[in-house]
């Protein structure tokens, strides 16, 4: 169920170059809110909704974190809210990431894409599953929340011009990563594409991270082919999350 709601700002902070974390508080989302859906947010006078993915979620405190990249004026403007404002919200939106119990998972995420992946690994960690991580940004200056990954299991982080951890791309790493039972995906779509066709034998999930529109399914601003190229998938309504193979990127 989708609400437009009022979310009030506890907390913002900047915790990597351009990119911000901020909690909100709304008991509805909190509680309903599931791995891989996302928040339409309302900045300002601009006409169009900013998709910000959930990063987690805790409903003991009535709290749902977000974390984005400044690369826009909408974007420019939200890091500039203050703790105590209230931002108008439709949530939570999307579909949800598949949740296999007691199995190892694989999460690959690259920049803005890392975000999701986080209350994923959580939840899975609590469903008893061993949570291998690896995430790829562009320099030391853009990594975060490599501590809250490590706290889930095996991480590793990889920067495209070896300033911090691994040199490369996440593909690099995970050629290394054999025992895995699913992967889940999330960042850029040549990141997604690369990754879909290393592990094109092995079973796993992906999320599109894209601009959309009115984020229902109503302006066809974000859509993208089915594999075989006779249909097509509206990310807002179907997704964003898709059975890797599923579309074509």
């Amino acid at each position: 169920m989708i609400r437009k709601v009022g979310m009030k700002i506890i907390s913002i902070r900047c915790i990597a170059q351009d990119t911000f974390e901020m909690i909100l508080e709304n008991n509805f989302i909190s509680n309903n809110a599931v791995p891989g859906q996302f928040l339409h947010l309302q900045v300002g006078e601009h006409s169009l909704r900013r998709p910000i993915s959930i990063t987690d979620c805790d409903p003991s405190r009535g709290t749902v974190t977000i974390i984005f990249k400044i690369n826009g004026q909408g974007t420019r403007e939200l890091s500039a809210y203050q703790v105590g404002q209230y931002l108008n919200v439709l949530g939570p939106m999307g579909n949800e990431f598949p949740l296999h119990a007691n199995s190892t998972a694989l999460l690959i995420g690259g920049g803005i894409g890392v975000p999701p992946l986080y209350y994923l690994g959580k939840t899975l960690k609590e469903m008893g599953c061993t949570i291998i991580s690896v995430l790829g940004f562009q320099d030391k200056n853009h990594v975060f929340y490599e501590n809250e990954f490590k706290n889930l299991g095996k991480n590793f982080i990889v920067t495209n011009n070896g300033s911090y951890g691994e040199r490369g791309l996440v593909t690099d790493v995970i050629n290394h990563v054999h025992h895995f039972d699913y992967y889940y995906s999330c960042g850029p779509i040549p990141m997604l594409r690369a990754v879909s066709q290393e592990l094109k034998e092995r079973r796993g999930y992906i999320s599109i991270e894209e601009r959309m529109g009115c984020g229902v399914g109503a302006c066809y601003a974000c859509v993208v082919p089915t594999k075989d190229g006779t249909n097509y998938k509206k990310i807002c309504k179907d997704g964003p999350v898709f059975v890797a193979g599923e579309v074509k990127l």
